[in-house]
């Protein structure tokens, strides 16, 4: 593609040194920049693409998108914007002539849940008889069967996106993708450019406030997903185009504010427990083997939305589900919700959410006795949503065990407040690390101590090595506990200060357990 081609439709402020150069691909990393690509001279909180901009030319940069001049050759353009993280997205989208307008995008952002409610609605298309690629914490796969392929963010920054988008659909032929949609992408506008057919709110909690600094940025930030959706609406004249949709959980604490922030026109559609909604879990019961609820669907309320919504009146429906805790009730009526909105038949939608078994690190339980659980709950409301949900099937004889820590280099407001939840709710905790990056794991430890009332040693453990922490429960948990490793989930590895080391919940778990493992 050439230059005056990548930047027709660009807001820039300034051309140097302009040329019409062949553009054969964007990068942002000096070492891997290949010959021909736009060199994007990105700055963030610890570097500044400005001073590698050199390096970039000399490894075969044809031409620079930066914020200033720099200095280099001067046979090389450069494009001056006013945030190259923010238009990098707009030339990704250029150069791979926008995929996601040719694709059906749901995109689920929100604080806990994201990754489970995506894998459900991957389900549920391939229930349908539809492929649907997921994009997400884990990576990125093109079918639930399928195995995962590497991803460094939760959104992955805009030019991979925009490739992996590209491929999904010319490659694969895969017309449908759902993606976790991290707040750090929206404000950094890493998804600039996408076209979302619909957008899922799971909930609005405590996290990345060591990013966002207060709650009004991170909800402003997670509302630009929603405010995006008017980007979608169809043309005048377009009528084959379909009008997107906004899935909102009406129980949140921020709901009204998330409903303020969809554009006039954008469908929208409700769920919840607690408040009233289109879509109701209702008798809600706990066991062993997973819940089990009454679905409400009020078609009346969703009746505006035309014939794609079928039924009448307010429609009751058991659901009986593999996965335990009411967050993952919450989980499934997001994914049913968006399965209406798309015109799913619901019968299809509950078949194939009443098959999953789980995800992987989400309320994973790996041994029987006693019954251990490993999570992924990092934050407070994620942490209360499992004890709460490991507390309805611990046995009247038997003990709830939490162990937990909290990451490094993060929000560290979060930490007292965790081990205030952990104290409340569990009957014994066991403090340790979880990523400590950069900080001294023991002062990591000491924010969590704050929140707790006590430290009786008959309740409250501490053991900075995660490892022998794990290990220490074999003495700690009795056959009739329940054990819940929190924090960590499906993650198989340990950031230290000073490298990366393998460690994985579910093996150091098993080891310890070996006699009961699942």
């Amino acid at each position: 593609m050439k230059l005056d081609e990548l930047i027709e439709h660009l807001d820039y402020k300034d051309l140097i040194n302009f040329k019409n150069v062949e553009i054969s691909g964007i990068s942002y990393n000096s070492k891997t920049t290949k010959k021909g690509d736009i060199f994007v001279c990105l700055t963030g909180e610890y570097t500044d693409g400005h001073k590698y901009a050199k390096d970039a030319v000399e490894n075969g940069a044809a031409a620079l998108l930066v914020e200033r001049r720099v200095d280099a050759d001067k046979k090389i353009p450069q494009v001056v914007v006013s945030s190259t993280r923010h238009k990098i997205a707009d030339i990704a989208d250029r150069f791979y002539s926008s995929p996601s307008r040719g694709i059906n995008l749901i995109g689920i952002t929100g604080t806990n849940g994201k990754t489970t409610v995506t894998h459900l609605i991957q389900k549920i298309f391939e229930e349908n008889g539809q492929k649907c690629a997921l994009i997400g914490t884990l990576g990125y796969k093109l079918s639930s069967g399928g195995e995962y392929r590497d991803a460094k963010h939760t959104t992955p920054q805009a030019p991979e996106l925009q490739a992996t988008l590209r491929m999904i659909k010319d490659v694969e032929k895969i017309d449908n993708v759902v993606m976790e949609v991290s707040s750090h992408a929206l404000e950094q506008n890493r998804v600039g450019g996408c076209m979302f057919d619909g957008a899922v709110l799971t909930n609005l909690t405590q996290d990345h406030l060591d990013y966002h600094i207060t709650m009004d940025n991170y909800f402003e930030a997670k509302a630009l997903l929603f405010r995006g959706l008017a980007n979608s609406m169809p043309q005048e004249g377009d009528e084959n185009q379909k009008i997107p949709f906004a899935v909102i959980n009406a129980d949140d604490n921020y709901a009204e504010r998330f409903l303020n922030a969809v554009p006039e026109g954008v469908r929208t559609f409700t769920y919840g427990v607690k408040k009233q909604a289109d879509v109701v879990a209702k008798d809600i019961k706990f066991s062993l083997n997973g819940a089990e609820f009454t679905l409400e669907v009020n078609y009346a309320s969703l009746a505006p939305y035309g014939r794609e919504i079928e039924g009448e009146g307010l429609n009751k429906f058991p659901v009986n589900l593999h996965m335990n805790g009411m967050f993952s009730v919450y989980n499934v009526l997001a994914a049913v919700t968006a399965a209406l909105a798309m015109g799913i038949d619901l019968s299809v939608a509950l078949k194939a959410l009443e098959n999953v078994k789980g995800v992987a690190g989400r309320f994973e339980v790996v041994a029987k006795k006693p019954l251990v659980i490993v999570d992924y709950a990092h934050t407070p409301d994620g942490l209360e949503n499992v004890l709460n949900s490991a507390r309805e099937i611990t046995p009247k004889d038997g003990k709830l065990i939490c162990l937990f820590g909290c990451g490094g280099d993060r929000d560290a407001t979060k930490r007292p407040k965790m081990g205030a939840i952990a104290e409340k709710i569990a009957d014994k905790i066991v403090i340790t690390s979880d990523n400590p990056r950069s900080e001294d794991p023991q002062t990591i430890i000491t924010d969590i101590i704050a929140g707790l009332k006590s430290t009786n040693p008959d309740k409250v453990t501490v053991e900075p090595d995660r490892g022998h922490a794990i290990a220490l429960l074999k003495t700690i948990a009795g056959n009739n506990d329940v054990v819940v490793i929190a924090g960590k989930g499906h993650e198989d590895y340990q950031i230290l200060k000073d490298r990366t080391i393998h460690f994985d919940d579910r093996e150091e778990a098993r080891k310890v357990f070996e006699g009961s493992v699942i």
